[in-house]
Order: C-alpha cells, then sequence, then structure tokens
C-alpha cells in the first residue's frame, strides 16, 4: 500500500464544552478519492480544515509527506484584496505551477478574468474559488461542497475535470451523483469518530444502516446485562464478598457504560402545512415571452400544470430559471402571452439565496416572528421549541443569532419557514442547498406524501430523478421544452446534455455567421492561449520525459538490481513506465498542434 500524502491521527477537538471530534483517525494516499459523510453539524467542514493546517485541534497529530502541495476549497472563500477573478486564481499558483492555468479555467468555467470578485453571484464565486484551487494542480484536494450553487453543466465538467486528474481527492458534499462518480472510499464522521469502509458513496447507505443496526442490538444486549446484573444484585448476593464485590464494579461500569453512549442524531420531521386542495387545474400559461433587451429569456411557451404535479426547472446559471418561475408564479408577468391561475391557489416559497433571513435575528424570532412563544404551523400554534427539534435544532440553539449557523442550519431553518405556511402550492428554490443527506432523503419522502403541486429549480441530479414527475430545460434562444420524466429521463429524450447542445448551438451560430458573407479572414481558425503556450512548453517537457526514461532505463540495466534491491527495481520499473506513457501522449498531442497550426498558416 502507497504510503499517506496526509495522516490525521487521534484528533480531538471540543467546542463550548462538547467534544466535536473525539480521537479521529484519517489517512489518505496517492489518487485516493475518499468522500467524507456526515450529518450537519458532525465536524465535516472542521476536521477538512484541520487536514488543510487551518484549525489546531486541541490535541492529536497531523503528518503530511515532504514536498506534498495541498488546496482547500472553502464553502465561504474570501475575495478581500483582489481586484479581479484572475488575480485571485493566480494568487494560488505556485513559483513552478503553469500561470496560462488560470486563463484556461476561468474560461472552461465561463468567466473571462476580470470580473469584481466583490460582485459576484453566488454560482461565479464558486467557479473563481474552484479555478483557484484547480490551477496549481496539487498533490491533494480539500473540496468542501463543490457543488454549491453549481449549474449542471458546470458540476457535469468539474466531474470530468476530477476525474481526469491523478491527484488525491477528499470530498465533502450532498450531491450523491456527484459523490457515486468520483469516491473511490467513504469516510463516515459520526458522533466525533470515523468509520471507513475501501468502498466508494454507492454503497454507503446500505453500510451505514448496517452499522447502526449493529449498534441497536449490541445497546439491546448491553440493556439485558444491567438488567440481569441488576436482579443478581436484588435477590442473588452470596456470602462470597469478594466476588460479589467485583460483580458489582461490573454492574457500576456496565452503567457507566449505557449512560456515555452518544446514539445516532434523530431525521428531521418535515411535513408541510396543506391548505384545503386546489382546483384541478393549478397554472396554464399560454405563449407567454419574456425578454431583456435583445435577449429573450423565454420565447412562446406553453405548459398546463395540474394538481399534484411535481415539476423540475433545469439549465445553467443565467439561462432565465429564476425569471421562468417568477412568470409561472405570478412574480413577473410576461411580455406577452397570457398565465391562467387555477381556483383557491395556497403558495408557499423557498428561496435560493436565504435572503429574507436577518443575520443578527434569533433563531426563535426567525421562525415565530418576534414577540411570541409560538409558530403557527397549518394555522394551528405550536411551540418554538418543538418545532425546531423537528428540524433538529436543539433547544439550547432558541436564542442563537443565525448568522452563526451553519449553511445546512440555515437551510432546515428556510425549509421550516416554507413549510409551517398552509399551502397547496410549493415553489422551491434550490432546496437542497447545504442539506445532508439523511435530510435529503426525509425532504424526498415529504414531497412524495404531499398532495398539492410542486414547482422546483435544482441541480441535483438524483434528486430530480427521485422527485419530478417532469422537467422543464432551455434549448436556446429562450425555448424551454417540457420533458416527461427526471433528470435522467430527460437527457435520454433530448439524446444530450445540456453541455453538448449548447456548444453544438454555438457551433451553428458561428457556421452562420460565417456563410453570412463575411470575410474569410474574420472567422479563420485561430490558435488559442492554451494551444499557444502549450506548443512552446511541450518540446521542453519532451526533453524532460526523455531524460527521465533514459535515467530510469540505466538503472534497470543493472542485471543484478532484482537481486539487490527490489524495491528499487519496483520504483524504477514503474517510474519507467509512467514517463514512457506520458512522453507517448505529450508527442501525440504537439504533432495534433504542430498540424493543426500549419493548416491554419497554409489556409
Amino acid at each position: 500500500m502507497a504510503p499517506p500524502l496526509i495522516q490525521l491521527k487521534d484528533i480531538k477537538l471540543t467546542f463550548g464544552g462538547t467534544p466535536l471530534l473525539s480521537g479521529v483517525e484519517l489517512s489518505v494516499s496517492s489518487g485516493e478519492r475518499v468522500c467524507l459523510i456526515g450529518r450537519n453539524g458532525s465536524g465535516k467542514s472542521t476536521l477538512l480544515k484541520i487536514a488543510a493546517g487551518l484549525v489546531q485541534p486541541d490535541s492529536g497529530s497531523r503528518f503530511v509527506q515532504p514536498g506534498a502541495t495541498i488546496r482547500y476549497l472553502p464553502q465561504e472563500p474570501d475575495f478581500a484584496g483582489f481586484a479581479t477573478t484572475h488575480a485571485y486564481v493566480e494568487a494560488g499558483l505556485g513559483p513552478g505551477d503553469d500561470h496560462y492555468q488560470a486563463r484556461y479555467l476561468l474560461e472552461q468555467l465561463g468567466l473571462h478574468g476580470e470580473e469584481d470578485p466583490a460582485h459576484l453571484s453566488g454560482g461565479e464565486a464558486r467557479r473563481t474559488a474552484l479555478a483557484h484551487v484547480l490551477a496549481p494542480s496539487p498533490d491533494i484536494l480539500l473540496l468542501d461542497e463543490p457543488t454549491n450553487h453549481l449549474d449542471l453543466t458546470t458540476i457535469e465538467w468539474l466531474e470530468r475535470e476530477l476525474d481526469s486528474r491523478r491527484c488525491a481527492l477528499v470530498i465533502i458534499s450532498h450531491d450523491r451523483r456527484f459523490l457515486s462518480n468520483l469516491s473511490r472510499s467513504t469516510a463516515w464522521l459520526d458522533r466525533g469518530q470515523i468509520k471507513q469502509i475501501d468502498r466508494g458513496f454507492g454503497a454507503f447507505e446500505a453500510w451505514r444502516d448496517e452499522v447502526l443496526a449493529e449498534e441497536e442490538r449490541d445497546q439491546h444486549k448491553l440493556d439485558r446485562r444491567i438488567v440481569n446484573e441488576e436482579h443478581w444484585l436484588r435477590y442473588g448476593v452470596s456470602g462470597r464478598r469478594k466476588r460479589n464485590v467485583k460483580r458489582l464494579g461490573n454492574l457500576y461500569a456496565l452503567r457507566e457504560q449505557r449512560r456515555d453512549y452518544r446514539g445516532a442524531a434523530g431525521n428531521a420531521n418535515l411535513a408541510a402545512a396543506e391548505a384545503d386542495k386546489s382546483g384541478k387545474l393549478v397554472i396554464e400559461a399560454r405563449n407567454i415571452g419574456k425578454s431583456y433587451g435583445d435577449r429573450k429569456i423565454v420565447d412562446d411557451f406553453s405548459i398546463r400544470v395540474q394538481r399534484g404535479d411535481r415539476i423540475g426547472i433545469v439549465g445553467p446559471n443565467g439561462a432565465g430559471k429564476t425569471t421562468l418561475i417568477e412568470m409561472l408564479t405570478g412574480g413577473n408577468p410576461p411580455d406577452t402571452g397570457t398565465i391562467r391561475f387555477g381556483a383557491n391557489i395556497e403558495m408557499a416559497t423557498l428561496d435560493q439565496h436565504r435572503e429574507s433571513l436577518d443575520p443578527k435575528s434569533t433563531l426563535a424570532d426567525a421562525l415565530t416572528g418576534g414577540g411570541s412563544d409560538n409558530v403557527m404551523v397549518g394555522g394551528k400554534p405550536k411551540h418554538v421549541v418543538s418545532y425546531m427539534k423537528d428540524f433538529l435544532f436543539a433547544q439550547e440553539q432558541i436564542r442563537t443569532p443565525l448568522e452563526v449557523l451553519s449553511g445546512g442550519e440555515r437551510g432546515r431553518l428556510m425549509l421550516a419557514r416554507a413549510l409551517a405556511k398552509p399551502s397547496n402550492l410549493l415553489v422551491l428554490d434550490e432546496p437542497t442547498n447545504d442539506l445532508d443527506l439523511e435530510t435529503l432523503d426525509v425532504l424526498e419522502e415529504m414531497l412524495g406524501d404531499y398532495d398539492g403541486t410542486v414547482i422546483l429549480i435544482s441541480h441535483d441530479r438524483d434528486f430530480l430523478d427521485r422527485v419530478v414527475t417532469s422537467v422543464i430545460a432551455p434549448e436556446g434562444d429562450g425555448r424551454w421544452i417540457e420533458y416527461a420524466g427526471g433528470y435522467t429521463d430527460m437527457l435520454a429524450q433530448r439524446g444530450a446534455d445540456l453541455k453538448r447542445e449548447a456548444v453544438k448551438a454555438a457551433a451553428v451560430e458561428r457556421e452562420k455567421t460565417a456563410s453570412a458573407g463575411a470575410p474569410s479572414t474574420a472567422t479563420k481558425r485561430r490558435l488559442n492561449f492554451n494551444e499557444k503556450h502549450a506548443l512552446e512548453t511541450l518540446p521542453k517537457t519532451i526533453a524532460r520525459l526523455q531524460a527521465e526514461i533514459a535515467k530510469q532505463q540505466r538503472h534497470l540495466d543493472d542485471p543484478d538490481l532484482y537481486k539487490k534491491d527490489r524495491k528499487k527495481f519496483a520504483t524504477a520499473s514503474d517510474a519507467l513506465t509512467r514517463a514512457q506513457k506520458e512522453l507517448q501522449e505529450a508527442e501525440d498531442k504537439w504533432l495534433e498542434l504542430e498540424v493543426l497550426r500549419e493548416e491554419i498558416e497554409q489556409a
């Protein structure tokens, strides 16, 4: 087994008198891909910061292999002191890193590099932070919720990019599909300790259920042993004092073990307060359109939403998903076309950015509106502490300011507020952001049991497949089409994913421009920045790899090397194979670019 690049041993950390991490062990080797799983508030982000060297534990040790480079992606990056996104990304590069990577990754992520970091949207900030940690090509990538605020096309690009890299990965994410596609082992942080299996996330939930069931059986056996020993204490004490004292000590030890046991956290109790049924017809839109200047956001779109429908809206950031949902719910009237609403519509909404939350207010005030100890749930009063517990908040958090809540806790709070209002139409904008897997499961079940109608925006592919009955996706130029089924069904019907379709549309547009009679020099193919840089640097890379091959070959030319030092023989063989493969790839790439350059010059 390869030596670890990073290793945490016996990590302990206490917050406010409560143990958060108690004896955590985590080891990550070269090329390993670990998903870090745990409930909101279990300490996942804190553990990742300890691994990155940003937080000091109370005790324990942290080992990083000498020379290994680490990059950490926080949930909320700090852009202070940077004038542009390009400057921020370049700041993450080391002395020997290729600076062209900064520009290349920004382009891949849909940014031009001149954006002001102080005025970035949530999606733009996340993409900038991703470019910052990916550009140096580190040995270890520590990613905390990398898919938050990203659209589906960017998530799928990120999957391909991370899958193609050789670095070690530790990922915290709520996106099941993302974790299943990338992880090869699973570290479960539960009640301050880590349990680990050498299988990806796909096997996690079944394994977790087995562990918890076994733990429950063990506790039941412990309870029976305590009952038996207490029965002996009452009725079976004999005259042999020494044996009795020992057995009594064992009973005290069993009681202490039972007292110190930390059971698994319960699940959230999500239930929407339902109003009277709406009419069979909920929303009917006919030929609606919306434009901003020359740009068409929605063009000639029609839909009929009936009671019980679950509709998901997907698409890249900036495609107009929020505009479309606002039009369908009456928040933004269309420029053209008509919208008709059914009878007895009671709507509850969940906004994406949590903008309605005052960070200085307390948890109780956010739920009650202030001045009361009760929350109106479905028109009936319920004590705020009881309602908090339904959403996994502790009683001690009742006066906690919202600004200190984690992202997952703020997500649960917004759900609590939205679900308290009587409704028969739920409108949810990114409801899965920051929610842990267990709460996601409960949310899916709640939406499945909800008698009303649901319209939601989401970039969580697995969530869409489990919840929605149809998907609305953009086709370009303001055209939106509704597909029956979930996200996977939508892809099957389209025959292409959203990104490939967008690229195709752009290519078609370029062809139209060229055929419109523009001069050939204006549309002439040119080498882009990355291709030029590759042409300049690849010969040096090829020379370096050739030297490395010659070096390893000299080692292997020794006929007695295998007998003298088997470890050195294996290392040299692996290095030779790896260098030969990289050399072949570099030569092929250089040849491809050189042919392209000649074709352009001759055109």
